[in-house]
């Protein structure tokens, strides 16, 4: 994936050495197993460079994923090659905080007043729920509700009301 200019200085210098190094250690085959999320491969995803994408046939590129988002952290097990499809999955979350953040600083500088853009599109925790309430009878009652319709009778019923 292009490296966004105003991130480009928190790569280190030989990060396309060290890019390289990882793609060719993974025979040029995206090495998710998993951690993408996508649920739509069993094991390592079959994705290879240049060749089309199982799924949707785009060509595939590989890429460089760091599993903590942090360009700075090149260590080995940071780093996981990824095809495009995998990449994106993986970064998905991160890029709608940043997307987040993009959108109120535009708004912000438009005059608009602050919120909190993280909050907004934080992952949402299971619910709480509340106790459940104690089981309520309704008393017994004879008479019909007034408001309540009542069914209307019908033809045997009619029928025996007159006879009796």
């Amino acid at each position: 994936m292009p490296i966004r200019p105003e991130n480009k200085d928190r790569y280190p210098d030989d990060w396309p050495a060290i890019s390289r190094a990882a793609k060719q250690a993974a025979a040029w085959r995206c090495a998710c197993t998993g951690q993408c999320g996508r649920g739509t491969h069993a094991g390592r995803c079959p994705n290879r460079h240049g060749r089309p994408a199982y799924g949707t046939g785009t060509t595939v590129i590989l890429t460089t994923a760091h599993l903590n988002h942090q360009p700075e952290d090149v260590r080995p097990e940071n780093l996981v090659v990824m095809c495009q499809g995998c990449h994106l999955h993986h970064d998905r979350a991160h890029h709608r905080v940043t997307a987040a953040l993009t959108r109120a600083a535009g708004l912000a500088a438009a005059g608009q007043l602050a919120f909190d853009a993280v909050a907004i599109v934080a992952v949402p925790v299971e619910p709480v729920l509340p106790p459940a309430l104690p089981a309520v009878t309704a008393p017994a009652c004879d008479e019909p509700l007034p408001w309540f319709p009542q069914p209307a009778p019908t033809p045997s019923s009619v029928t025996s009301e007159v006879h009796s």
